[in-house]
């Protein structure tokens, strides 16, 4: 299975209206719950003014359309990170999945998961 890399830096944050968000982004994942709406955006795009944020984020995605009957996973990666003590912050679209991990953990995270067998892009 191949991970590709996204080469920005990320922010999550919580905002309290859409109107503040860049929606012009190549890159944004929007979640709106009853109890708040949650952005993770480029670092260089989070709107001034957030309720809450933690910046330094990367992340990689899994490559290519997952089909939904496949299981298991994001669990699996997630297993594998938590064994090394590395925290994730997940993304799911239509397509795949998004993993996100804090900086200072990217690279080590990266190795990790090709050392277990997965392609790095």
């Amino acid at each position: 299975m191949e991970l590709k890399k996204i080469d920005y830096r990320l922010t999550v944050c919580k905002v309290a209206d859409a109107s503040s968000i860049n929606t012009e982004s190549d890159f944004y994942f929007i979640g709106k719950t009853d109890e708040e709406l949650s952005l993770v955006c480029k670092t260089e795009d989070t709107p001034q003014i957030t309720l809450e944020r933690d910046d330094g984020w990367r992340g990689f995605r899994i490559q290519g359309v997952l089909d939904f009957s496949l299981i298991g996973i994001l669990s699996k990666l997630s297993g594998i990170l938590a064994e090394h003590k590395i925290g994730i912050f997940a993304v799911s679209t239509y397509n795949t999945d998004y993993i996100l991990v804090k900086e200072n953990n990217y690279e080590r995270a990266l190795t990790i998961l090709a050392s277990e067998g997965y392609t790095v892009i």
